[in-house]
């Protein structure tokens, strides 16, 4: 299995195994971002900016940030899989709210 570097702004470089859900391997690293819904593209607190490229967008994470109406201004790492090298900027961390991160992620 592949192995990606992720740059988290603020934070550092951590390596993530491909196929794992951005916020996961996030929050693995030890940075604490927020997902208050556990990764199903419900609530948007895992917002994260890319500095790289961003990866292509699915269509539930399209349909939550349309619906929202904030399609164009972050995108969600819990329907993000790392399947390249990136750079992010994590833009809601859960110690910033005063929450936990909220409910566990799955890989």
């Amino acid at each position: 299995m592949s192995q990606y570097k992720v740059t988290i702004q603020d934070f550092g470089t951590v390596e993530m195994a491909e196929g794992t859900k951005l916020a996961y391997g996030i929050e693995q690293a030890g940075f604490d971002i927020s997902h208050r819904c556990g990764g199903n593209a419900r609530c948007t607190t895992c917002r994260v900016a890319f500095n790289s490229p961003e990866p292509p967008m699915g269509q539930v994470e399209h349909d939550c940030l349309e619906e929202d109406g904030v399609l164009g201004q972050f995108r969600l790492s819990c329907q993000i899989r790392v399947d390249q090298d990136m750079d992010v900027k994590v833009l809601m961390r859960a110690s910033d709210q005063g929450w936990d991160p909220g409910v566990d992620l799955e890989p």
